[in-house]
């Protein structure tokens, strides 16, 4: 019975033909989505001019509309598996352009730290989520080569919107220009179209489980209405009070059932309560392993420190004087392209086999760090081009993350290392446009900020590069084995029992997994 229905679930995937289809809508709902936020930097001058508040308030805004969708990946990944990725791209694709839209009537900042920051945000991690998953349902052999171009849709709308954005306040002003935004992020939704699902949804099985079980009540209910013996016409019917009360004596055993679901209910409880316990262990354990932590704390200094030039570039240009407003070309859209350069030149490097990914991933972040610690010293607008197209290509280091997570902890617990690694990262980000802000409202200059910035990045880097030195692993001790004792009978020397079938896994982990 569990083969049909497994088959019936979830389907091979195809590599090709509809697949294709797949990453277009994808591509396009990451471009529409993140076109925004990845030219955040453009928006910035201007709400520091609307609105007069500090710049480490302001930068609240930008901050939070990246970090939220990686802090909230477990609940934007769990809505998927519970709902489809066809649902929740409809939904975000609502929440994306609801909150660009009412970004354009914001009175104050703190109204556009909900609009823009938490709304926004909250909606480009379920277009995130949604767009990943259905890709990888569709593909197996080609899944790196399909989430290269699905993931390059960010790079590619931050290039395209850094532009547009320019352009659009020029003629229409910040309000016009939200409002234009907003209408285009409700083409997600379309996107959703071709989304068919090849894995159905946890929550349509349940739904067709209970629907089953409730027709099979129906059957079993209907079948002894049959017996009952006809009354004649002239009998006196029951009133509905003594209806009641004769039901209710007729069923002694309901309290007996009350207790029974009760103490069902408690025993669920201890057992999920035991597995949620085992999961904690399980992360505790990953937090230990010296290679992940240190990944874990470059990666979070990483988005501390080379995160804010994606806002705070064109602020630095401009109170340098060296430029008066934006140019055609921001520094955002050299960075988003560079990004996407990036990440499919380090995604291709990766797969060499004589590249090691954690110590190419550390050589991007000293290569971040050092092109931090060179913006204080630049003085003309084409050094800060070169040093954004620099950073912009560095930050291509994020499609290395899967690569290292799993070189590091292995494929058996990928998702749950992952989700940890970008619940730092989240924070990272989250954080990091703030205290540059902060800095530059106590200093009066973005220099300071930006020394500890790159410093914090290289320190981050040097840490990765030095845990995984061979030479700092020390030799596990091999425990004794066992001899067999030869003077017993031999019937005492049983074989071990066999391992658990992988394609069955135990209950477990699969709450380990979904956890």
């Amino acid at each position: 019975m569990g083969s049909p229905q497994g088959s019936n679930n979830i389907r091979k995937p195809l590599d090709g033909g509809w697949g294709w289809a797949i990453v277009v809508a994808c591509f396009l709902a990451q471009l529409l989505a993140y076109g925004s936020p990845q030219s955040v930097g453009v928006i910035y001058p201007e709400w520091l001019s609307a609105f007069q508040e500090s710049k480490a308030m302001t930068a609240w805004v930008g901050s939070l509309v990246s970090g939220v969708g990686l802090i909230a990946s477990p609940i934007c990944s769990a809505c998927v598996v519970n709902f489809g990725a066809r649902p929740v791209t409809i939904f975000s694709g609502v929440m994306v352009s609801g909150g660009l839209m009412l970004s354009a009537f914001a009175p104050n900042i703190p109204f556009l730290i909900f609009s823009y920051g938490l709304v926004v945000g909250l909606g480009c991690g379920l277009v995130y989520a949604a767009t990943l998953t259905i890709t990888c349902q569709y593909f197996d052999k080609r899944r790196g080569l399909a989430l290269g171009i699905v993931t390059t849709g960010t790079s590619v709308g931050g290039f395209l919107y850094a532009t547009a954005q320019n352009e659009l306040i020029e003629l229409f002003g910040l309000e016009g220009c939200l409002l234009i935004i907003g209408a285009l992020a409700l083409n997600i939704i379309a996107c959703a179209g071709p989304m068919r699902p090849l894995v159905l949804p946890a929550y349509y099985l349940r739904q067709r489980a209970a629907a089953l079980e409730q027709v099979e009540g129906h059957l079993y209910d209907k079948a002894p209405l049959a017996e009952e013996p006809i009354k004649p016409a002239n009998e006196k019917q029951p009133q509905a009070c003594h209806m009641l009360i004769t039901i209710e004596t007729k069923d002694p055993l309901a309290y007996e059932k009350t207790l029974l679901s009760c103490s069902a209910l408690v025993k669920l409880i201890k057992t999920k309560q035991k597995d949620y316990c085992r999961y904690i262990c399980s992360i505790s354990e990953l937090l230990q392993d010296r290679v992940f932590m240190a990944l874990c704390v470059s990666l979070f200094l990483y988005a501390l420190g080379a995160y804010p030039p994606l806002l705070f570039m064109e602020d630095v240009a401009q109170t340098r004087g060296l430029v008066e407003t934006v140019s055609v070309i921001p520094l955002v859209s050299i960075t988003a392209i560079c990004a996407g350069v990036g990440k499919l030149a380090l995604g291709a490097m990766a797969d060499l086999p004589f590249v090691n990914s954690v110590l190419l991933y550390a050589f991007t972040l000293t290569g971040s760090g050092s092109a931090l610690l060179l913006i204080p010293v630049t003085r003309s607008y084409a050094g800060l081009q070169v040093l954004s197209a620099a950073l912009g290509f560095f930050s291509g280091n994020w499609s290395l993350t899967p690569y290292v997570t799993t070189e590091v902890v292995g494929i058996e617990r990928f998702t749950q290392a992952h989700g940890i690694l970008m619940l730092f990262g989240g924070f990272g980000i989250m954080l990091g446009s703030p205290v540059v802000g902060f800095l530059y409202d106590w200093t009066q200059s973005y220099d300071l900020a930006f020394y500890l910035s790159g410093g914090g990045v290289l320190l981050g880097g040097l840490c990765l590069f030095l845990s995984s030195l061979p030479c700092l692993d020390r030799p596990k001790p091999q425990p004794p084995q066992p001899q067999p004792d030869l003077l017993q009978p031999p019937e005492v020397l049983r074989p071990e029992p066999p391992h658990p079938d992988p394609e069955y896994p135990s209950t477990c982990d699969m709450v380990a997994s979904v956890a």
